[in-house]
């Protein structure tokens, strides 16, 4: 066997086996301390420099097990974004996850992110599907870890929407086997051209449903903002900044390359549907007091921002290239997969960021208070109580909203060109007004912090949650500052999908 050969799937055996070898030096050895910890940040390090080295992967892309997993620019990008996010999640962690039952929390975060890699590379139905009950089983758990009744009431309503959107999800893949006779996503896009017909288009809604639960779009948005809000503050970090880009990933690969015959059809659903999620979130954010929740429907918001990507390539495909911005003369349909690409990007840093400051304020609330920790009150005077975590919580609400220099300004800035260019303005207009409605509940955070007057004393902040939010804080303004090497990154990842 030529162990080479495999080399660009060495990060996820990687992860795999240290996830391992944690669970037995947790059998052998009850309390790890911070071992398991300091293992998995050395492993996640290892991985993403073994992903770096090739991410601007040149066609075509490298093939392994029968064809059922590609190694190209598109799996490299999520695989990045998932790794940096399970790093920064690692590093925060270290200050709250140590010692007894450490190797549990660890090794499931590690599995987690094996599972959101395997999906990433998934050109075939069955690993696909695989990947994604990996890294879902393993976040089920993580949801509950701290078993505080709140805990284990989000993680039961996480696992069983996640199970029926499974159930969705497998149903519609076993429709699209039964009329291709393929679980390869290259083949049941050649049967589809030559055949398409009512069943077909079931199979998509069932495979859609499940998808849409995964990307958190209206109305399969449910489970998101009680899950957010009970499950531990850094579990939450990796379910909103990883798993939920893991939907999206998936949905990239199935609903552009397996679905082919349908790129003109659904584009009108996915506006609408992209039109409606970006909307809903906005406005319920408003309401909301707590900020894990508003965190939460602000992240629904962002998900229909995204979502709009896929309406760009079926309004846009196959119409000629324009001059667009200083990127050059660019297919609206490339461009559109680009700009989501940069959106889930900036999403990851900018939402593991937001929820790993709420990890640090949350013990800081008064102890006598009743109140919820996560809510907006106890924010007030945060930048003299905890001023690091203030200041960067500040630049990452700033960023969501999409003000410059940011990353969040850049992706919305590549997308929003995108959507305009390709004829839909309604929906470009309506992503501007939802982006200017979605200050009113980033200034209010950002108001309590800097305006309110403090009630209490200034705290120490915890090192790890300061390493992970700094980081995820200055990553996000050298994309605003440096963008053009990303936005190349991103072009050349949407190749895989609609190749020139």
């Amino acid at each position: 066997m030529d162990f080479y050969h495999y080399a660009p799937l060495w990060g996820e055996a990687l992860l795999t086996a240290l996830a391992l070898l944690i669970l037995l030096l947790g059998a052998l050895k009850k309390n790890g301390g911070k071992i398991p910890g300091y293992l998995s940040l050395v492993g996640l390090v290892a991985a993403q420099g073994l992903v770096s080295s090739n991410l601007m992967m040149a066609r075509p892309a490298a093939l392994f097990f029968f064809d059922t997993i590609s190694v190209d620019a598109l799996s490299q990008f999520f695989k990045a974004v998932f790794l940096v996010v399970s790093l920064l999640v690692v590093i925060s962690s270290l200050s709250r996850y140590t010692g007894k039952g450490a190797d549990e929390y660890y090794a499931l975060l590690l599995l987690a992110t094996v599972g959101m890699m395997v999906v990433s590379s998934s050109i075939d139905l069955v690993t696909l599907f695989i990947g994604f009950e990996l890294a879902s089983l393993a976040t089920y758990a993580m949801a509950a870890f701290d078993k505080t009744k709140k805990n284990l009431e989000a993680a039961m309503k996480y696992f069983i929407y996640g199970s029926v959107s499974s159930a969705f999800m497998l149903f519609g893949f076993s429709l699209l086997y039964g009329m291709t006779g393929s679980t390869k996503l290259a083949d049941v896009a050649a049967a589809s051209v030559e055949s398409f017909g009512a069943a077909t288009l079931v199979a998509l809604l069932f495979v859609v449903a499940g998808f849409a639960f995964k990307m958190a779009l209206v109305p399969f948005h449910m489970w998101a903002p009680d899950t957010y809000e009970g499950a531990p503050s850094l579990v939450s970090a990796l379910l909103a900044a990883g798993s939920k880009k893991m939907g999206f990933a998936a949905a990239f690969r199935v609903l552009m390359i397996a679905l082919v015959a349908m790129r003109l059809e659904w584009y009108l659903a996915f506006a609408i549907l992209a039109a409606v999620t970006m909307t809903l979130g906005n406005l319920a954010a408003c309401w909301q007091n707590n900020v894990r929740r508003i965190l939460a429907y602000s992240s629904i918001a962002q998900a229909g921002y995204i979502a709009m990507g896929f309406a760009v390539v079926g309004k846009a495909w196959g119409d000629a290239p324009v001059d667009v911005l200083n990127l050059g003369v660019q297919q609206m349909a490339l461009l559109g997969i680009a700009g989501a690409l940069l959106l889930v990007l900036a999403h990851a840093l900018m939402k593991t960021g937001a929820f790993i400051a709420t990890a640090q304020v949350a013990p800081i609330s008064p102890k006598e208070s009743e109140s919820d920790p996560d809510d907006i009150s106890n924010y007030a005077g945060l930048i003299s109580r905890a001023p690091i975590t203030a200041i960067c919580m500040m630049v990452l609400m700033f960023a969501l909203a999409g003000i410059p220099p940011t990353a969040g300004f850049v992706g919305k800035l590549v997308l929003f060109a995108s959507v305009y260019y390709s004829g839909l303005v309604w929906l470009v207009v309506l992503a501007i007004l939802n982006s200017a409605l979605s200050l009113v509940y980033y200034l209010r955070i950002i108001s309590y912090m800097i305006l309110k007057e403090p009630e209490g004393p200034k705290i120490s902040e915890a090192k790890g949650y300061v390493a992970g939010i700094v980081l995820a804080t200055l990553a996000v303004v050298y994309i605003g500052v440096f963008p053009d090497q990303f936005i190349n990154w991103a072009l050349q990842a949407a190749t895989v999908l609609l190749p020139q």
